[in-house]
């Protein structure tokens, strides 16, 4: 059955009550004290604001505050509040902000248990989603691809394992993974940050992360309506591509030593969506090691992370692997690792006839008005010189070269046999020897 885009992902609920937000009691005080210290703010509507939890929630810690005389009302407001009763911090809360900002830096949204996460990751898993043949077809639209091609990359995005592209390059196994990427339409709900044993992972990365449109609510209402947990930013399903600067430590928990909190590494950031290791090969780390570390997060849908303690800990790894390729897997891999990487797709140039169709649709593009001439002795004098092997990077190559020369020469935009033959000498080096 294919998944819907208007059925959605099922959202976190928001707590309700204190007691179901599964968190040390002590660690919410102190968040909600550090938020009002560090950001200045006194009217529980901006608190339940900045620390991301329902009105009626963030009033119980602020009463539980008050009792333990962290907090004091400070009496109704002017009229722009609506009457709201202010708070502020006592002197016996300044001390405790402080003493709890010298533990900890991280004040502002709570954290989401991990344990409730893992509940919510379930819920939104990559291996939840079917995609059909018309939404892959729709998501590759711009590149030309055999049927052949997609028939075996539907199921293996269909089972939300791992892939392994490879093939000569530049046939476009980096625009492939872009594509299945593009396919997955739904949203899922990102933690701004997960708890475990006391201590704060940040997950949510601009950088990494799409949000979705921004819900809208009635910020003078006392009942705002949360459709969500909003300790979860609603995002489009995450991709992380790394290449060449891939490292094994970028995939461990990072420990900022000030804040005293870490901050998830890129494959936990990209769960519910695609983790695109491209260029694999030509990492510092041999990929016989990088696929090494890949292994029981592959096999048994977790991984194991380390506090700074050495505390290991298990998270949930629902992710979609792309590994891509250049070089043979039998050269870089040994067989127990292939066999753990569920799909293995060849990405080969394309056939004359799809060469030909790339170069239209990428002249058409580009307003280079194609020459019947020119093509004849592209494919008759100058593809047999390299034994007429087509790559999906060389429409456009030669094409973007012959507009830079007709812009230099202050031509209008043609395609000539004299300028295939200048844009061809760009695209490869001749062996020579080059003498001193």
């Amino acid at each position: 059955m294919n998944m819907q885009v208007s059925q959605g992902v099922q959202p976190p609920p928001p707590p309700s009550r204190l007691e179901e937000m599964r968190l040390p009691v002590v660690m919410m005080r102190d968040i909600l004290i550090k938020t009002m210290f560090r950001k200045n703010i006194d009217m529980v509507s901006e608190l339940s604001e900045a620390v991301c939890l329902p009105r009626a929630v963030t009033q119980e810690l602020v009463d539980m505050a008050r009792e333990q005389k962290l907090l004091q009302a400070t009496g109704t407001l002017n009229a722009n509040s609506g009457g709201e009763m202010g708070y502020q911090l006592t002197d016996m809360g300044k001390s405790r902000a402080l003493d709890a900002l010298s533990q900890s830096e991280y004040f502002g949204p709570m954290p989401v248990p991990l344990a409730i996460y893992s509940e919510q990751v379930k819920r939104q898993s990559i291996r939840n989603i079917q995609i059909t043949r018309d939404e892959l077809t729709g998501a590759m639209g711009h590149l030309v691809l055999p049927d052949s091609l997609l028939d075996h990359l539907g199921p293996a995005v269909s089972a939300g394992r791992s892939i392994l592209m490879y093939g000569p390059p530049g046939n476009g196994k980096s625009s492939i993974s872009n594509g299945i990427r593009d396919a997955m339409g739904d949203k899922i709900y990102v933690p701004r940050a997960i708890e475990y044993a006391g201590q704060v992972i940040t997950v949510y990365d601009p950088i990494v992360h799409s949000k979705a449109e921004v819900e809208s609510d009635d910020p003078n209402s006392l009942r705002r309506r949360r459709t969500f947990d909003t300790r979860y930013v609603r995002c489009e399903r995450p991709t992380v591509i790394t290449g060449g600067e891939l490292s094994l430590d970028m995939l461990d928990l990072v420990y900022n030593p000030t804040a005293r909190t870490y901050q998830a590494p890129l494959q936990l950031k990209s769960t519910g969506g695609i983790f695109i290791v491209d260029d694999l090969g030509r990492q510092a780390e041999p990929p016989q090691s990088l696929v090494n570390r890949w292994i029981v997060p592959l096999e048994e849908s977790k991984d194991i992370l380390a506090l700074q303690s050495g505390e290991k800990f298990e998270v949930p790894f629902d992710t979609l692997v792309i590994f891509s390729t250049n070089f043979h897997p039998n050269k870089i891999f040994d067989q127990a690792a292939l066999r753990r990487i569920f799909f293995k797709i060849k990405i080969d140039g394309p056939v004359q006839e799809d060469f030909l169709k790339i170069f239209a649709m990428v002249a058409k593009k580009r307003q280079m008005p194609l020459d019947e001439t020119a093509l004849v002795h592209l494919l008759k004098n100058k593809y047999p010189t390299i034994n007429n092997i087509y790559a999906n990077y060389q429409p456009i190559f030669l094409i973007d070269q012959m507009i830079s020369i007709c812009d230099f020469e202050g031509i209008p935009y043609q395609m000539t046999p004299e300028l295939i033959d200048r844009a061809w000498a760009n695209m490869f080096v001749k062996d020579e020897k080059i003498v001193n």
